[in-house]
């Protein structure tokens, strides 16, 4: 069985390996160091299928290191022992170049143990990861390594590995390709960013392809059917769902409907009808609130018809809801007071409740001021009296701001019109 197209075709320089320019550009720092042959310990962080593997056999091979790699998936601690064994030995005379893929799979005395092996420099680490290495890897690694993010490709980077590949395959299995610009560009866009996915799409459209006139003819139908979904980036424990869910949440507080449709649709095509409407009953709450409060009970609405229906019907209610959102005025009065309440409450600035508002109708012999002295406010004009809520220690705070909007403005001038009577 044949290595995957990618494999085959993996770039052997770096002016060769697609996308990175960021990084791998004249002059730009990650080539600079690999040029100047001192490799330090690295991580590379960024999504999967955009060149790290690539770039660490293209390291390990201008240096005339030995290069193994281990994935944390799968590897342990007697793995990297057994590497460390074969340091100054006839099997790797120039020092090992150590890739490990998927570090954030490995636990804390798994990289506490990796650590001791690279103190010495007799092993060069470069360990990959799709993950924030600084949420998921042991600072005391970090410390001794320099981290580039690697990024998805452009669509333009792409359409020139997916030409590459078409070619590849023409001349490999002897049989003409006929590939329209408009297949190139499915291609290039579908794949995600991801170099490694466009590659298998092109293998898969060459191995597919009919016959037609003695040609092979890549289709536009034919790209669209076997590369379907394969844009999807997405891991609900992973980085990738909590940046689609704040950009979601962030597009509908911007009140940008069509970016928060965007990325609704990101979370239903990939399944994730919890996280949906989660954050679309927050940010009517949150971000809507009091300037159109009647915005809740309509967003619980349809959420619950969501949840009711399933997917993919579910789309239409939740559509619905996000453009309401997007549309309607935005108030965060309301989640700046209860946050500045709780901060007080976490200070301990809490105190006594009134006597008048305590759930109990007597006093002690030591009260010498005997009652509640509760004020029933429907007793009095406009329902309301002036009387203290607040314990002693907070009398004078004032939590809640009135927004400018043109509902919380009614409601001001129709308190000040009450209170001031």
């Amino acid at each position: 069985m044949s290595a995957p197209l990618a494999d085959r075709l993996r770039p052997t320089t770096l002016d060769e390996v697609v996308g990175q320019r960021h990084l791998l550009a004249p002059g730009k720092a990650l080539r600079s160091i690999i040029e100047s042959g001192q490799i330090p310990n690295l991580v590379f962080y960024g999504p999967a299928g955009v060149g790290k593997t690539t770039v660490a056999s293209i390291i390990a091979k201008q240096t005339n290191r030995s290069l193994r790699k281990l994935n944390g998936t799968t590897a342990g601690t007697a793995d990297i022992r057994s590497i460390f064994e074969e340091v100054d030995t006839f099997s790797a005379p120039n020092g090992i170049l150590l890739y490990l893929d998927e570090i954030q799979y490995f636990n804390k005395k798994q990289q506490q143990t990796l650590l001791e092996f690279i103190e010495n420099g007799k092993i060069t680490l470069i360990a990959s990861t799709t993950e924030n290495p600084y949420f998921y890897v042991y600072n005391a690694i970090l410390s001794r390594s320099t981290v580039f993010e690697f990024k998805s490709v452009q669509k333009e980077e792409i359409a020139r590995a997916v030409r590459r590949g078409f070619s590849y395959l023409e001349q490999e299995r002897n049989v003409p390709l006929t590939v329209p610009d408009e297949v190139v560009s499915h291609i290039s866009s579908a794949c995600g960013g991801d170099v490694r996915k466009a590659m298998n799409a092109v293998e898969l459209c060459a191995l597919s392809a009919p016959l037609v006139e003695g040609k092979h003819v890549v289709t536009l139908e034919l790209a669209q059917e076997l590369t379907q979904r394969s844009a999807m980036r997405y891991d609900r424990e992973g980085d990738e769902h909590y940046d689609i869910v704040s950009a979601y949440q962030k597009s509908m507080r911007g009140s940008d409907p069509d970016a928060a449709l965007h990325y609704l649709a990101r979370l239903l095509e990939s399944g994730d009808l919890p996280s949906a409407c989660r954050r679309l009953m927050v940010c009517a709450c949150e971000d809507v609130g009091l300037a159109y409060p009647q915005v809740i009970p309509i967003v619980k609405a349809c959420v619950d018809a969501a949840l009711q229906v399933g997917l993919p019907e579910a789309r239409i209610p939740l559509a619905d809801a996000v453009v309401l959102v997007c549309q309607s005025p935005k108030s965060n009065t309301a989640y700046q007071a209860i946050n500045a309440a709780i901060a007080d409450v976490q200070k301990g600035k809490t105190g006594n409740i009134p006597r008048h508002l305590q759930n109990k109708h007597y006093d002690g012999e030591d009260n010498p001021n005997k009652g509640q002295f509760y004020q029933y406010v429907h007793d009095y004009p406009n329902r309301w009296v002036n009387q203290q809520y607040l314990p002693d220690e907070l009398k004078d705070v004032h939590y809640y701001q009135y927004g400018e909007n043109k509902n919380e403005q009614a409601f001001k001038a129709y308190w000040e019109k009450i209170k001031q009577k």
